[in-house]
């Protein structure tokens, strides 16, 4: 079959952009609690784990859909270069990170930190050790994410051997429920205080390191985006119809999400929103991934201010920014008490800071080259997300 290689010109999406935004935002708050920046009493901080749910179903919906639309066009996606986009797009940020942490003990966000072969081989949270709080913990999504890079495209190239909706269908779901089914088991073996007992309380460093840091408990997010990316691609009569009103699929998912609070109640969950809690909060998600991927929603119609250059740099704010917490955190109680009460808000402004030389120095050099290579994209904008390449 014939190789895919013409580029389609990328669309802006703002409303794609905003979610992004509000991911990075959501996790940063979340994150600002554990440097003593903030407080779980508010419940936005509480909850604000639920970021990196929002980037999993955004992921899965942008990355299946590089790899999906060629298929749905009659050809076949060059692997290689997905291979090579995804390289230059994560990898050089993300090593000048892990140099400063090893390299530059005194920026590291906690004492500990995992060996250096586990973030070459993005292996950490298959590994990850709970008796001390690590360093550069947070990679732990970028792991995930990293390993469905390298599973999906052979996925999706058994399944285009045969393809048919079904089959497709098929997959997904069993996924779904496999994974169900693994985090059940391990919360009744491992996690709860009590075995095989659904009513006993979870213990926090089993919950982490069993269910919420492995890739295979936590692909809900990711097999929601990939869902919505084949209807998308291949059945867009049903697209269409499902986004016939975005602003409801919005509403939805926006309630959704909200429910999902009072289903988790927390990080560390208890057996029935273990099992059934993912499904939902990414469900959730997907709605609102699919309000903002048409322009006639709320959120797709016109560009938030901000939100395209939070979105574009969200990679390196993501990667860089807890060593940034940490440092205000250290400083802070030698600062004058005006500015003692505005520590979050100094954290903040140095995170941006060092996000955006992160991303102006190394991040977008890194996709330059990449459109040199192949031709302009998302990047070469600079602010936008777009349907071709977000992540």
């Amino acid at each position: 079959m014939e190789k895919s290689t013409a580029r389609a010109p990328a669309r802006r999406l703002p409303g794609l952009d905003l979610i992004r935004a509000a991911a990075i935002a959501w996790v940063m708050i979340y994150h600002g609690s554990l440097f003593d920046l903030t407080s779980q009493d508010h419940w936005l901080v509480r909850f604000g784990w639920m970021g990196v749910d929002l980037f999993f179903v955004l992921s899965g919906f942008l990355i299946a859909g590089q790899l999906l639309r060629p298929w749905a066009r009659g050809v076949a996606p060059s692997y290689s270069r997905f291979f090579a986009r995804r390289l230059l797009r994560t990898l050089p940020a993300y090593l000048v990170v892990v140099a400063v942490y090893f390299l530059i003990p005194g920026v590291r966000d906690r004492a500990d930190i995992a060996p250096l072969w586990q973030f070459l081989t993005f292996s950490e949270n298959w590994l990850v050790d709970m008796s001390t709080p690590k360093a550069f913990s947070h990679v732990w999504s970028l792991c995930v994410e990293e390993q469905f890079y390298l599973i999906f495209p052979a996925v999706v190239a058994l399944i285009a051997l045969r393809p048919t909706p079904a089959k497709v269908v098929g997959a997904l779901a069993f996924v779904v429920v496999l994974g169900m089914a693994l985090r059940g088991y391990l919360w009744l073996h491992a996690v709860g205080a009590t075995p095989f007992d659904i009513a006993a309380a979870p213990r926090s460093g089993a919950y982490m390191r069993l269910i919420y840091y492995p890739t295979g408990t936590r692909l809900d997010g990711l097999l929601m985006g990939i869902a919505a990316a084949a209807i998308r691609a291949f059945r867009p009569a049903i697209w269409n119809r499902i986004t016939a009103r975005p602003n409801l699929l919005l509403a939805a998912g926006l309630l959704g999400v909200v429910a999902s609070t009072f289903v988790f109640h927390g990080q560390i969950a208890g057996f029935w929103p273990t099992v059934l809690g993912f499904p939902f909060l990414s469900f959730s998600i997907v709605l609102i991934v699919m309000a903002g991927a048409e322009n006639r929603s709320l959120i797709g119609r016109y560009p938030v201010p901000g939100a395209g250059a939070l979105a574009a740099g969200a990679y390196s704010l993501y990667l860089s920014h807890k060593a940034v917490f940490h440092a205000v955190q250290l400083v802070a109680p030698q600062l004058p008490a005006p500015l003692q009460g505005a520590a979050f808000a100094l954290a903040l402004l140095g995170a941006l800071a060092v996000g955006a030389a992160l991303y102006w120095m190394v991040e977008r050099p890194a996709l330059k080259l990449r459109d040199r290579l192949e031709g302009p994209s998302r990047s070469s904008l600079a602010v936008a997300a777009t349907l071709g390449d977000t992540r």
